[in-house]
């Protein structure tokens, strides 16, 4: 984790970058296991008696950014896994619009951010939305959340258990094309419907011309969404990554994922590894996410 962090701070600061490194040192904070194979929070808890870790949160020179745009991903994986989808195909999808954004005449109102701990439970992403809309007002949120892993062939999409019930159009959307793994799923709110409608616009104007399924969580941003999420099972697996965190701030976010587990054999397993990726497809959510960044509606 070190050396990961190292280098991705210093590939930030060489795309001309102001890096900030944020540590943290918490104390019994509820939680996950990194250990292999887990799924989500509410399946193994843990109670972890301290975490020591740390974010790095990085803006552009001469940026003006009292009003910001985040985007963010996590930099840790699970025990014994490589994590080449998760999340180092978010982690490089950073680095990337890093460089891309760098480029503009003006600074735009970005920031990056790398966070900490996500396998633990959110536990990096939970202090930097603290800390972050303390200092200043974030208009959105954009999480990069497993999306490297893309196949053709039918059957290669599966569903959590009861979302059809919950999200019939999702779900039909997923089987009028034979369940191919081929999307990228950009999961919104109401808040941020246009910004999920804008970054289907750009995915789809790449040169992969990337296919989208866009899907609404109906639950309210703030802390009743937050608790429907424990209770209602398929609506909790719509909160799994860092983008939940800032939700539960009231600040309106999207996550994009390939749905990991739900596509990927290689999910949280020493299989996950860069050969199993696709960079071309990757790419398209790159130069679509820098897009929908700096025209966030």
């Amino acid at each position: 984790m070190a050396r990961a962090e190292s280098y991705v701070s210093q590939e930030l600061v060489s795309a001309g970058w102001q890096v900030e490194r944020q540590p943290f040192d918490l104390r019994w904070r509820l939680g996950a296991t990194d250990q292999q194979g887990h799924r989500a929070l509410a399946l193994k808890p843990r109670l972890h008696r301290r975490l020591q870790g740390a974010n790095l949160i990085a803006s552009l020179p001469g940026a003006d950014n009292a009003g910001t745009v985040l985007i963010g991903a996590h930099l840790d994986s699970v025990d014994g896994s490589p994590g080449a989808d998760d999340n180092a195909s978010g982690v490089a999808a950073v680095l990337e619009i890093a460089r891309l954004l760098a480029r503009l005449p003006v600074a735009p109102s970005v920031t990056l951010a790398v966070f900490d701990m996500e396998e633990l439970g959110l536990i990096g992403a939970q202090y930097a939305a603290r800390q972050l809309t303390a200092r200043q007002r974030v208009l959105g949120m954009i999480c990069l959340e497993s999306v490297g892993y893309f196949v053709d062939e039918p059957d290669t999409q599966r569903l959590p258990a009861g979302f059809a019930a919950a999200f019939p159009e999702a779900a039909a959307a997923t089987k009028a094309d034979d369940s191919r793994g081929n999307f990228a799923l950009v999961v919104h709110r109401g808040t941020s419907v246009a910004a999920a409608r804008s970054w289907e616009r750009a995915a789809a104007a790449t040169s992969t011309a990337l296919p989208s399924i866009l899907l609404r969580d109906p639950r309210p941003d703030g802390l009743l969404g937050m608790l429907i999420g424990l209770v209602v099972p398929p609506a909790n697996h719509l909160g799994r990554s860092d983008h939940a965190p800032f939700w539960n701030r009231r600040v309106p976010a999207v996550m994009l994922t390939d749905t990991a587990n739900f596509r990927n054999p290689n999910y949280h397993r020493p299989t996950d590894v860069p050969d199993t990726l696709d960079f071309g497809r990757l790419a398209a959510v790159t130069a679509a996410t820098a897009t929908t960044a700096v025209n966030w509606v």
